[in-house]
């Protein structure tokens, strides 16, 4: 125990099967009228880790939220996840988006919606405060994932990736949580967002 946990190492397995796809998480918003154009979220924190042998949790905050949005969002029927495509930024939005939600299908578990589309919201803004400032009036994001090449076609060099599958949203209204701290998070991800773009 007095090796842990600075000397400590563990291995894993993939079981039953391996990783087989990438999530991106992707911002965009509208400011001082104007839409901007699209951050990946998900590269910004991935070149954190990149290279590091001492990797920060900050460098998978974003595939994380990505997985469980999209998991959340296919678990929607096709008329509700109609109803996330629409734009939904005006007072009290969250509660009219599930109200009309469950209009639609009172069976399906809206609530595990609503509560991944507020965290991915509420993650979206801490970036887009980041990357634009203060002057953000609304927000967009998407929540991708692309699978891997298949195992059986790893060595055929014609092989393709098979498509991006979105989980598409409309434009959201700023969600800010008590607790959470927008200039630790802007010091961090602005940083690394400025030294890709060099």
């Amino acid at each position: 125990s007095y090796m842990l946990p600075m000397l400590g190492q563990s291995w894993s397995v993939f079981a039953p099967e391996p990783v087989n796809g990438d999530y991106r998480f992707e911002v965009r918003a509208v400011v001082d009228g104007e839409e901007t154009e699209w951050v990946s979220a998900s590269d910004v924190e991935l070149s954190m880790i990149q290279y590091n042998l001492f990797t920060p949790r900050a460098g998978i905050a974003a595939m994380d939220v990505s997985s469980q949005f999209k998991g959340a969002w296919g678990d929607l029927t096709t008329e509700q996840q109609e109803v996330a495509e629409l734009n939904y930024f005006k007072a009290e939005w969250e509660q009219r988006m599930a109200d009309a939600m469950i209009e639609l299908d009172d069976t399906t578990d809206v609530s595990s919606y609503i509560e991944q589309e507020h965290r991915a919201t509420a993650y979206a803004t801490q970036v887009a405060f980041a990357v634009w400032g203060d002057d953000v009036e609304r927000l967009q994001y998407r929540a991708t994932r692309q699978n891997v090449t298949p195992f059986n076609d790893r060595h055929d060099p014609d092989a393709e990736r098979p498509g991006i599958q979105y989980s598409p949203t409309g434009w959201r209204g700023l969600v800010v949580n008590d607790g959470q701290s927008q200039d630790a998070f802007t010091d961090v991800f602005r940083a690394q967002h400025e030294r890709m773009g060099e």
